[in-house]
């Protein structure tokens, strides 16, 4: 059997061609291709605005600046993403605050955050970034109740969950990154994600400010709109106006992120029937614990995450039968530099006996079944 990876890209015919249709056009970057990438992407979130960057780092640290995080800010965000979720916010100045996770989703545990906050003064802390882990959405509508009981903003980490979404207390079915509960919601592009441009990101956001600011900071803190101009010395004529930075994607990027942002449907039904067969060929094996799944909220599975407890002896098999299996994540503090900040084993617990029996299986649309099988066959054999 050929090599398995965890996750790869889906590159079509078409997508070669219409990329190459933008490379031979008058713009590589800053052209066209961008603002219809964007208008398409917040027509799909259903949210007002999309800004599209070079990735979702940037786009994080975007975030933080447009909401004016600053040195000293306290910042909460879970431990079990990757480390770019605390990553932005510190690149302002903020202090990390980690919250655990719920042992079923691997969500930041809202109740635990609400517990967090209510201990310590009123404005204690800014704001808090919660993460859509593996593509499964969090609950925006009761995590917005608690951020607006204590003040904070709520910027979402969706780079998992483009297209996922859950039901609110109204019946409604809110797909992240719409805006309706998170003041800012990110997303990323990279190669093993729903949406490939190569690397990429995006923001989307229902306030117009944010907005503004978003598409200034992403290009040096320039603008020639001219109505915002100090002055005016002509139509050649811009103005720096706040320090930014270049975090600007490019034309044939935005192109392929159109092209596969028309697949992002039928992406995510396959990644649920993979899931799903998953769930069938485990059901019976004591030794694998598979994902949980609420009501009410559908899953993107950007990952396939099982817990077992002898993690390391099965990821070494699977990596000696060419399946690349992964382990998502080495909680954020116990990276060695978030524990210079006194963030220790034993902070976490949830999060880290989560880490202790993680894996990810190979999930992303163009597996096969025959591969998938392959996975299950050797999965099966070696908990035996």
């Amino acid at each position: 059997m050929k090599t398995i990876p965890y996750g790869r890209q889906d590159i079509t015919d078409e997508d070669i061609q219409a990329v190459a249709e933008t490379l031979k056009s008058d713009f590589l970057t800053q052209g066209p291709k961008i603002l219809e990438f964007e208008e398409n992407f917040a027509e799909y979130a259903g949210a007002k605005h999309a800004v599209a960057v070079s990735n979702g780092t940037a786009a994080l640290h975007l975030a933080a600046m447009a909401l004016s995080v600053k040195s000293g800010d306290k910042v909460i965000t879970t431990p079990i993403t990757f480390v770019a979720s605390a990553n932005g916010f510190r690149y302002c100045g903020a202090e990390i605050a980690f919250c655990d996770i719920d042992p079923e989703t691997f969500l930041i545990d809202l109740d635990k955050l609400e517990k967090m906050l209510s201990s310590v003064p009123a404005g204690t802390y800014s704001g808090v970034v919660p993460v859509d882990f593996a593509g499964y959405p969090v609950h925006a509508e009761k995590l917005r109740k608690i951020a607006d009981k204590y003040g904070l903003w709520i910027v979402e980490d969706a780079c998992h969950a483009p297209g996922g979404w859950f039901i609110d207390d109204s019946g409604e079915k809110n797909i992240c990154g719409n805006g309706k509960y998170s003041d800012i919601t990110v997303f990323s592009f990279h190669p093993v994600k729903h949406i490939a441009t190569g690397e990429g990101g995006a923001l989307t956001t229902n306030n117009s400010e944010l907005y503004r600011k978003l598409n200034l900071y992403r290009t040096h803190g320039i603008t020639k709109n001219h109505e915002l101009l100090e002055q005016n010395d002509g139509r050649w004529y811009y103005e720096m106006q706040e320090l930014g930075y270049n975090y600007r994607i490019t034309d044939f990027q935005a192109t392929l992120g159109i092209q596969q942002l028309k697949r992002l449907d039928w992406s995510l039904k396959r990644r649920n029937e993979i899931a799903n067969r998953y769930n069938n060929a485990f059901a019976d094996v004591k030794k694998i614990k598979t994902p949980f799944t609420g009501e009410n909220i559908f899953h993107a599975y950007h990952l396939y995450v099982i817990q077992t407890d002898n993690r390391k002896g099965l990821y070494d098999y699977l990596h000696a039968a060419n399946i690349l299996a992964q382990v998502h994540y080495v909680p954020c503090h116990l990276m060695p530099y978030y524990k210079q900040f006194g963030w220790k084993r034993g902070d976490m617990p949830i999060a880290e006996n989560y880490y202790d029996h993680c894996l990810s299986l190979p999930m992303y649309p163009t597996l096969t079944n025959e591969e998938q099988n392959y996975v299950i066959e050797k999965i099966r054999n070696f908990v035996k």
